[in-house]
């Protein structure tokens, strides 16, 4: 599972340009699935057991948050926009890598009132040159940020753990589920960030009956953190509600009992502010009973998420125990 992170966060893929994770992917799946097709949008449908009755499709996004360079100055800085969400006070003296392997540092402006919150229009890329014919990326370039994954006992830090954790537990469910009596449609959808749009169009195809995603959640376990019950090594988050979703109670409950049964140690999860793909494939077509189990994860859309490698293997063990037996859930009273 280690291994199998690193690489999938080590990758370049921000919203739009998830071309090298997809490649991943596709690469661990092979084998595991009854077929594998690219959707119009770019999103990767593995199907296990095509004969299944009920659909259950299983959503982590293949993208991360980025930038884009906005205008280039006479002397070779850059100034960008978002894609996804950024929060500039995360982002001084990080490094962003573009698809052409440049990397530049983040810089911000000198502050005549350092007590202020800093704006994007006070940062810039520095790629280190002197005049903007030497600068090598152009208007409409869009980056990553850059770093490598690091191992601290249990913890794993990264960029992109948002949402490649979701992926890497996808695939390392594909691996270990022996038999399941559903269909199951594993979609490793793109343009979450900017709108959940793979996960809209992929429901829409796939015409699932189930839906669950799999994402990271915030933590409430940090100094002044926000008062949230989720803490990282306590288990995986059955989500509740969040800020464009309530899951469907039918699902939560099974999820409850399907960890219950299996031992695994799991949390209840309201989340505030933010949303997952569950949220467009619940409005799909006629509606679709829709949840979601998240990963615990620090310091999220920053460049160093912070995950708990148990958390990562329980939501691996719940997700196997949610589909490995039948999901009738019947039709609201």
């Amino acid at each position: 599972m280690k291994e199998l992170l690193r690489r999938l966060t080590e990758a370049y893929g921000p919203s739009g340009h998830e071309d090298e994770v997809r490649d991943l992917v596709r690469q661990e799946v092979k084998g595991l699935a009854d077929s594998l097709t690219v959707s119009s949008m770019g999103s990767l449908h593995a199907v296990v057991n095509s004969q299944g009755k009920t659909k259950v499709m299983v959503a982590a996004h293949m993208d991360e948050i980025g930038l884009v360079v906005s205008h280039i100055d006479p002397a070779g800085f850059a100034r960008f926009q978002m894609i996804g969400g950024l929060n500039p006070q995360t982002l001084v003296g990080h490094r962003a890598r573009f698809a052409n392997g440049i990397r530049a540092v983040i810089g911000i402006e000198d502050q005549e009132d350092w007590t202020k919150q800093a704006t994007l229009s006070d940062l810039y890329l520095d790629f280190g040159v002197s005049r903007a014919a030497d600068c090598p990326v152009r208007i409409g370039d869009i980056g990553s940020f850059d770093g490598p994954f690091v191992e601290n006992g249990p913890r794993l830090i990264a960029k992109a753990m948002d949402d490649r954790v979701g992926v890497a537990v996808a695939i390392e469910t594909m691996r270990r589920l022996r038999r399941t009596p559903h269909q199951v449609q594993f979609a490793f959808t793109v343009q979450e960030e900017v709108g959940l749009r793979g996960a809209r169009t992929s429901a829409f195809g796939l015409d699932p009956d189930v839906g669950i995603a799999l994402d990271v959640t915030r933590t409430g376990d940090t100094p002044k953190g926000p008062k949230m019950a989720v803490e990282l090594g306590k288990g995986p988050a059955i989500k509740v509600k969040d800020s464009n979703l309530l899951s469907d109670p039918r699902l939560v409950d099974l999820m409850v009992r399907r960890a219950e049964a299996a031992r695994v140690p799991y949390q209840l999860e309201v989340l505030q502010a933010g949303t997952t793909d569950a949220s467009v494939i619940q409005l799909t077509r006629a509606g679709v009973p829709s949840g979601c189990i998240s990963i615990p994860c620090r310091y999220v859309h920053t460049p160093s998420e912070m995950v708990d490698l148990a958390d990562v293997e329980g939501a691996v063990k719940l997700l196997s125990a949610i589909l490995s037996r039948p999901m009738d859930l019947g039709r609201p009273a």
